[in-house]
């Protein structure tokens, strides 16, 4: 089944014609689904820091303490860092 077909945009690369931070999180996570864990990783380096982030955010979000709080803002550091990071290997090292 090719999934790319049903894959979403990216609506800052439609409107500006470049590609944002976040460019290529849907076909990373669909190799991860299949079990491609370094493809993915080549695809989009920050996926595994942002599925990191999304679960610290949801455990802060739906547990009943708030000892999550400074893990949401740390991974999310630690997210920007690696989105920044993964954008600058893709664009400007190749």
């Amino acid at each position: 089944m090719n999934l790319e077909k049903f894959m979403l945009p990216c609506l800052f690369k439609t409107l500006f014609g470049i590609e944002c931070l976040g460019c290529g999180f849907q076909r990373a996570l669909f190799l991860l689904f299949q079990g491609h864990f370094f493809a993915a990783f080549k695809m989009y380096p920050a996926l595994y820091s942002t599925l990191i982030f999304i679960a610290f955010l949801a455990f802060s979000y739906f547990g009943k303490t708030k000892k999550y709080k400074n893990m949401v803002w740390i991974s999310a550091i630690i997210n920007g860092i690696f989105m920044l990071g993964g954008y600058y290997y893709k664009h400007f090292y190749f």
